[in-house]
This record gives C-alpha cells, sequence and structure tokens, in this order.
C-alpha cells in the first residue's frame, strides 16, 4: 500500500488545466478537448479481454447496457441520439492500481484502467461529469487520475450517540461519491457498545444502553447504564447480521469497513456490566480494562473473533488512546503481570497488552491499528499508527518503522464548529472550517522515504455533540470534500478559493437532494477582529511575565500580547490566544517603554466550556511608578462560573493616567481550567 516513487513525483505535477472543472475530488490532469458528448444515447460496450470487463462489469459498468448517462441526471433518454461507444482497455501505461484514463469525445467514451477500483473512479468521475452537463451533452475532455494516498477515509463515532444503519448506507454512499475507501467506525466507548457479540450478551443487552440520550447530559450527570428495554434507556447496537450486509454493500463501492474495539482505555461501559475485567470489581465501571486479569484477554480475544468473521478488513483498530491506568499501580494482579514479565512499571502495561493482541491479530493475517499513544511503548512495526495529537509525532513513528494514517486533530476532526459558534448548535469547542480542513498539507516537510510511510489521511467525526443522523451530515458535509481533496491530490498544490467555489456548488446540489449538508454559501467566518491588526500604544510592548503561559500554547512567545493580532474562533495551538494554566494564572507587567497618557486598557478573553477555558474570576489592573508602587486601577470579579457557547468578552479600565508600567493580573474560578487572552490593547 506503500506509494511509488513515479506517484511521488506526480504529486508536484498537479496541473493548472485542473483549473475550471467541477469535480471533488480534483483530477490529476483535465485537458479540455473540442466539442461534446451528448448524454441521451444507448451504448454499445467493446472491452479489449474478458478480464477487463469482468472488472468492470464488478466496478457497475454494466448499467450503461442499458441505461444512458441522461439516467445520471435524474431523467430517462427521451429519444436515442443514435449509439455511442465504450472502449475499454487496460492503463499500461500507469502500474497504479486505482489509476485511470477517461477520453470522451463525441461518439465514443475511451477508458483505461487496470483494476476494479481503477474502473469504479472512472465510472464515478463519468457519473459526476454527466451530473453537471450542461444542454444535454458533456463537454469532451481527456483524464488521467490516480490517488496520491492509498487510504482515504473518514472515522464515525457511533457509541456517544447511536443512528440507525440506514445513515451508515449514507455515509458509504458519500465516501464512494469522492472517490474515498475507508469507513472507520468506532463502535465502542464508554457512552455505549454498538455491535452484537454472540459470545457476551451483557454487551448489548447493558452496556448498550444509558439513562440519557444526549451524551453531554449523561456526561455530567449519572453516568450510570441502563438495560436493554428499560423505559428511559438510550441506545442500541448493530446485530452481525446488520454489519455484514453494510460491509457487502460497502464493498460494492469500493469501501473497506474497518472497525474499532477500545482497549484498554474508554472501556467503562464493558467493565459496568463485566465487572470482573476491571481491577476494582467496581458497578460503576472503571475506565480501563485490567492487563493483570489474564481473563481480560480472553474477553478481547473471542471478542475480536466474532469482529473478524463480520469485518474482512485486514486492518482492525484497537484503540489504545488515554488510558488513566490510575487502578493499576494498587493492584495486585497488574503487579504480579509487571513482575512476571519483567516490565519497567504498572504503566509500560499498556504496551504489553497491545503487544498482544498484535499478535493475536497478526496470527489471524490481520493488521492492528492504535491512536499515536502506543508510541510511548515498544511495539513492533507492523502495528500502524493512526496520528491524532499532532503533527511532530508522525516523525516520530516513521522513525520506529510504523506505517502512519494521519487524522491530526487541528486539521482533521471534524466535530468542531465550522462556522461562527452564535450561529449553529453547540460543537466540540475548537472552530475548525472548511478552509482549515482543506489547509492542511499531509506530505509536507517529508522526504520521500517518509511519505513511503503514510498511508493516507482520515477525517475524524467524534460525536458527543451530535445526537442525529442529520447533524451527522450537517457536521460531515462539506468538511468530508476537504479530506477527500487532500487524500486524492497528496495536498501539495492549494487553491482554496478554485475549492471553495467547488464545494459550495457540492453543497448546493446536496441541499437540494435532500441531504442536510452545512450551507457554505452563507458561511459567515471567522471572528471579524481577528482579521486585521489592531495598532495601539502597547503594540510591540515588552511584556514581563510573573507566571509562565503554557508552552502548547504560545501564540508566539513573550511577543505575543503587543504584536496586534487578536483571536479569532480557534483556540489552539498556532493562534493568536495564549493560554494559561500555571498556578496563579496570568500575572505579568506590560513595559510600554516610556511614561504615556493612558486612557484605557483592555484585554479580551475567550470562554468555552467543554475545553475547560473559562472566563476570569478576578482581574486587576495597576499602574506602577518608578518605585515600584502601585496605584490600583480597577479590580473586577466574577462569583458565577458561565457556560456558554465559544465567546469573547473584553475585560478592562478606562479612565485617566500617567504612567510606564501597568501590572495585570487575572485568575481561575472553582471550576479551575484555562484562561486565554490574545492582546493587551492600550489607548
Amino acid at each position: 500500500m506503500r506509494q511509488s516513487s513515479l506517484l511521488l513525483s506526480l504529486l508536484f505535477l498537479w496541473t493548472a488545466g485542473v483549473k475550471g472543472q467541477s469535480l471533488i475530488p480534483s483530477p490529476l490532469t483535465y485537458q479540455p478537448l473540442t466539442g461534446s458528448h451528448p448524454l441521451e444515447r444507448t451504448y454499445r460496450i467493446e472491452p479489449e479481454s474478458k478480464a477487463i470487463w469482468r472488472e468492470a462489469k464488478a466496478a457497475g459498468w454494466d448499467v450503461l447496457q442499458s441505461s444512458s448517462l441522461s439516467a445520471y441526471r435524474g431523467h430517462s433518454a427521451s429519444r436515442n441520439r443514435n449509439q455511442g461507444i465504450i472502449s475499454m482497455a487496460c492503463y499500461a501505461d500507469d502500474p497504479r492500481p486505482e489509476a485511470y484514463a477517461l477520453r470522451i469525445t463525441p461518439d465514443t467514451l475511451w477508458v483505461k484502467a487496470n483494476t476494479t477500483d481503477g474502473w469504479r473512479h472512472a465510472l464515478t468521475t463519468l457519473r459526476r461529469l454527466a451530473a453537471d452537463a450542461n444542454n444535454g451533452a458533456i463537454p469532451c475532455v481527456s483524464i488521467e487520475d490516480a490517488p496520491a494516498m492509498a487510504w482515504r477515509g473518514v472515522m464515525l463515532d457511533v457509541s456517544r450517540h447511536f443512528y440507525p444503519i440506514p445513515t451508515l448506507y449514507n455515509v458509504v454512499d458519500w465516501l464512494a461519491r469522492y472517490k474515498m475507501n475507508r469507513l472507520h467506525l468506532h463502535l465502542t466507548d464508554a457512552a455505549g457498545w454498538r455491535m452484537e457479540i454472540k459470545r457476551y450478551p451483557l454487551l448489548t443487552k447493558q452496556a448498550a444502553w444509558r439513562d440519557a440520550a444526549l451524551w453531554k447530559t449523561w456526561w455530567n450527570g449519572t453516568r450510570a447504564y441502563a438495560h436493554e428495554g428499560d423505559t428511559a434507556a438510550y441506545g442500541g447496537y448493530y446485530t452481525q447480521k446488520q454489519l455484514r450486509q453494510l460491509v457487502k454493500y460497502a464493498s460494492r463501492r469500493g469501501v473497506t469497513i474497518v472497525p474499532e474495539i477500545e482497549m484498554p482505555a474508554h472501556s467503562e461501559e464493558v467493565t459496568a456490566a463485566y465487572l470482573e475485567l476491571s481491577c476494582t470489581h467496581d458497578p460503576k465501571g472503571q475506565p480501563d480494562f485490567c492487563p493483570g486479569n489474564e481473563g481480560t484477554f480472553t474477553f478481547l480475544q473471542n471478542v475480536l473473533a466474532e469482529v473478524m468473521d463480520v469485518f474482512p478488513s485486514t486492518d482492525i483498530h484497537v484503540g489504545g488512546d488515554e488510558a488513566g491506568k490510575a487502578a493499576w499501580p494498587t493492584c495486585s494482579l497488574c503487579r504480579q503481570r509487571v513482575k512476571d514479565e519483567d516490565l519497567p512499571s504498572v504503566q509500560a502495561l499498556q504496551g504489553y497488552l497491545i503487544r498482544r493482541i498484535a499478535a493475536y491479530a497478526r496470527e489471524r493475517g490481520r493488521r492492528i491499528i492504535a491512536w499515536d499513544e502506543v508510541l510511548d511503548d515498544s511495539m513492533p512495526t507492523d502495528v500502524q499508527v493512526m496520528i491524532w495529537r499532532d503533527t511532530t509525532t508522525v516523525r516520530k513513528a516513521i522513525a520506529r518503522g510504523h506505517d502512519v494514517i494521519l487524522a491530526p486533530g487541528a486539521f482533521c476532526y471534524l466535530d468542531a464548529y465550522q462556522d461562527d459558534p452564535s450561529l449553529g448548535p453547540e460543537a466540540n469547542g475548537a472552530y475548525r472550517p472548511l478552509s482549515r480542513v482543506y489547509g492542511y498539507r499531509p506530505l509536507a516537510g517529508l522526504s520521500v522515504e517518509e511519505r513511503s510511510h503514510i498511508r493516507g489521511i482520515q477525517g475524524c467525526l467524534w460525536t458527543e455533540y451530535v445526537p442525529t443522523p442529520a447533524d451527522v451530515e450537517r457536521m460531515l458535509l462539506p468538511r468530508l470534500l476537504a479530506i477527500a481533496e487532500n487524500g486524492w491530490t497528496g495536498g501539495c498544490e492549494k487553491d482554496y478559493a478554485s475549492f471553495r467555489q467547488r464545494a459550495v456548488a457540492e453543497c448546493n446540489r446536496l441541499r437540494a437532494q435532500g441531504i442536510q449538508a452545512f450551507n457554505l454559501g452563507a458561511e459567515v467566518g471567522d471572528r471579524p477582529a481577528s482579521r486585521q491588526p489592531v495598532w495601539h500604544k502597547a503594540r510591540g510592548a515588552k511584556v514581563i511575565y510573573h507566571r509562565p503561559y503554557n508552552n502548547t500554547y504560545t501564540a508566539g512567545g513573550e511577543t505575543a500580547l503587543t504584536d496586534g493580532r487578536r483571536g479569532g474562533w480557534d483556540y489552539g495551538a498556532g493562534s493568536a490566544w495564549q493560554g494559561f494554566i500555571s498556578r496563579g494564572r496570568i500575572d505579568l507587567t506590560l513595559d510600554l517603554g516610556k511614561v504615556m497618557d493612558v486612557r484605557r486598557v483592555a484585554m479580551d478573553f475567550f470562554q468555552s466550556a467543554g475545553p475547560e477555558i473559562y472566563l476570569p474570576s478576578s482581574f486587576r489592573i495597576a499602574a506602577v511608578d518608578e518605585a515600584g508602587q502601585e496605584t490600583e486601577l480597577v479590580t473586577r470579579s466574577e462569583t458565577t462560573v458561565r457556560h456558554t457557547l465559544p465567546s469573547v468578552e473584553t475585560w478592562g479600565w478606562q479612565g485617566e493616567i500617567r504612567t510606564r508600567y501597568l501590572h495585570i493580573q487575572a485568575n481561575s474560578g472553582p471550576l479551575g481550567g484555562w484562561l486565554f487572552t490574545d492582546e493587551i490593547i492600550v489607548e
């Protein structure tokens, strides 16, 4: 599944001829030809060989034996404008398995491919051209195309909120529509177990149900589980029969379903149903399996045996992230396991568990994928690493010999706001518009050898704040289009204005079909204050930090609060928001460089309850003279913690004073959390 050197060289040759076309993802080359090809006709198919026809037929080309391209525009041909020809041949000029060539002339569709996937992509492109046709004809064109990345996927979390099986079929259809080929199903987590496991019936009779429908209500409330059939029970699960049918449906469309069974963490629902699998046997559930208990491995292997029986995917995701390990140090079984296996500490038990599961999968011809926390332990190189925390982890994984799937949260997590937070339902704190997702350059800075370890890219939709199928549609679309484009093209060449134009048109089509895609055409965009620099008396002034800012949220370091940049709706690393979480939070002195008249001091504070970013509980500004004596200008206290959608509030002082130094302090309230500010404005 690695890229060839030919493919890598072509990543940088995406031609200007692509511009002006409407396809998503954009093809490698797009060369307009003279003339047009009428839609309302039937076809005589002329394959070069029986083998080629078998592959093309498996990809769906046989449909054109009995219908015209007009069918792709939603109507039947009113008359036969003579018969067209579909000429099919082997694409001997291109060894890449998913490559295809499509040449449309007035009378003939010339198609080349080497595999069913290649034939499928060619047909998908033809369908899109037909759907966009004007005046009953497709413009003549020559296309040569192939994906830059083998893995082009999306993850859907069905644990936090359970969706009916038709929703999964819809997602498969969207993936196929945009030439994506992996649906990663996050089937298990604390909020509910979603797959029938016949050997362990409590996983669906109990662990699949909770006592509150909305995840936020449940997580901030009882975190209690219910039983199937209880009046107030929320949840559900997919039967093995349903999942087998989904797998078959997806396979016919070139999409592989990759299941994820979480371990050792995010497993409260399991340990609540099967108490013996936790270290404490606590009926309220523990977040981690007990790796000292041999019964844990018996359970996991039995579960995976049924999972593998339903899902033929070579890849099986096993989670491996965010293990708290709180009960392991005091568990006698865990301590004994550490001793027996000569492990350095109980913390190393997570790596031990993942290695055993990897060996189990390997014996059955499967490979596991785990989130990037597994890099904290020694892992065999056939364990694939899915990157979610930051892009710097990519090189660490590759240096250890692992293949990598790119899903960094800053670009690929699709649960964040995609527009001004005040305009839509609650999301997961951050701001990740289409431009941000599209702007990811997945292969930037990597050598040819490093790129050979990149299997592909994936968007991830975590669903804490995505309660309905309509919300799934709104959160995935159109940002899914940017993932598709980056996975197909490699993300080396960027033209957001062109891409956005194509995406707006596609959103309009989707919405016309009844799909609740986000209305990209009505996008408001980032916080207005962040769009241009602000000029004031403290611009470029020195800031003396008595308490440090956080090393992740530096916003540029010691000049961040006087550089004229103001924060937008994105608070993440690299934004203009500087984050503070140390004791005392914000305590700094602003040196204006000389004594001057000051009439106003203002600071913006960002708040978003999800990631625990709150307004200050106290705020103080004092003028300081050369002797160090302070004249208090303002003190403000907040006794109420406000939980709101992400927003920005200005705190400050107005009056008249002459000073060179300003001492500014702010602290957090009873909930702790973060303080984020962007600029000290002095007028």
